[in-house]
């Protein structure tokens, strides 16, 4: 699809001669297409566009509880009562802690010397330890116990799509966020998108921007994993505005990594043409909707003079932008827009397939 966006991209470069007269009048703005709304920017709405639609937003997962280890079936418990060695299973040279601890079973409970059956599942490891110190006292005067989970079995999540491992990750007394899981995996690939992370939990799916956390350090999209959650990084879509006319070097801007200018797109493409191109003619063509009966707004940039590459700075593009530097000398500003805008929407169109395919 890149290929048929680039044959475009030269189509519309070949397609338009001279044809304006700037800046852009009030006159000229009123004899406009109806489904064209034309901006001059300057210094008094530049900082209307300064920001990208692509801010970084808090995510809409619930917070929950303050994350709290809770013992559940399959989970291997140590129980250590303090000077009564007989009533701790040692871990010895032949066997680890997890073989020589108390595993719960199907039914959520263990078996303990001289108290029976301890219900476990659902219980932290000091409601444990209250339970199993308070009915041994019948039997031993002030027990001292000490409950520790040898094993996390019972809980985990999974972590999978555009990772280096994805895998399953057992949940610890030691909370699990979401950033924490993404590297446990060994990271994203370098097709992985961080702004589109979702979390799958129960029947509830939540968009997580893990890179408004990274970025923006907003600490609710790195949010605290539960048990079951299923963490899926998508592979990244290709977000890209395409410069055209008369630059040194037409063609596509990647904005899927980080936010780009107009000013840094141009120099990006090794800037104007210094013999062709009209520095007071630079048009962004920006289309609202994915629909061809979308409105299409058309800013124009004059940067004859270093105050209109300073402006340039400010305005950050979206994706599917079309930046168009037109030649001189020019003649008819509405000439050149009905020229344009038939290919201007056909590169943004082949722009949306490539972004679904």
């Amino acid at each position: 699809m890149r290929a048929v966006a680039l044959m475009l991209l030269f189509a519309l470069s070949a397609c338009s001669e001279g044809f304006v007269t700037f800046p852009v009048t009030q006159a000229g703005q009123a004899a406009a297409p109806e489904d064209v709304e034309i901006i001059r920017l300057d210094a008094g709405n530049i900082a209307t566009f300064a920001a990208s639609g692509r801010d970084h937003l808090p995510a809409q997962i619930p917070s929950g509880r303050a994350w709290d280890y809770r013992v559940g079936s399959g989970d291997v418990l140590n129980v250590i009562v303090f000077d009564h060695p007989e009533l701790t299973l040692p871990a010895g040279s032949d066997r680890s802690a997890e073989q020589s601890g108390f595993r719960v079973q199907s039914d959520g409970s263990f078996f303990y010397p001289f108290i029976g059956q301890v219900e476990a599942a659902g219980s932290t490891t000091g409601m444990i330890r209250t339970e199993i110190a308070t009915r041994l006292a019948e039997y031993i005067p002030a027990p001292q116990v000490e409950v520790r989970v040898a094993a996390f079995n019972s809980q985990s999540v999974i972590v999978a799509g555009e990772v280096e491992a994805p895998k399953r990750q057992p949940l610890t007394t030691v909370p699990l966020t979401l950033v924490a899981a993404v590297n446990a995996a060994g990271g994203l690939t370098d097709t992985g998108d961080p702004g589109g992370i979702t979390i799958q939990r129960g029947n509830r799916r939540y968009r997580v921007d893990m890179a408004g956390f990274l970025d923006g350090g907003l600490r609710r999209n790195n949010p605290v994993l539960h048990d079951g959650d299923v963490v899926n990084v998508p592979r990244r879509r290709a977000q890209e505005a395409y410069l055209l006319g008369e630059l040194v070097e037409p063609g596509v801007i990647d904005l899927s990594l980080d936010r780009v200018t107009l000013t840094q797109a141009l120099a990006r493409r090794g800037g104007l043409d210094e013999v062709r191109a009209d520095a007071r003619g630079i048009f962004v063509f920006r289309q609202r909707g994915n629909t061809p009966a979308g409105k299409i707004t058309v800013f124009q940039l004059k940067t004859s003079s270093p105050s209109g590459m300073l402006l340039g700075t400010r305005f950050v593009l979206e994706p599917r932008d079309v930046v168009y530097v037109v030649r001189s000398p020019l003649t008819r500003w509405n000439d050149t827009i009905r020229v344009l805008l038939p290919t201007v929407l056909a590169t943004s169109q082949f722009g949306d397939i490539a972004d679904d395919d």
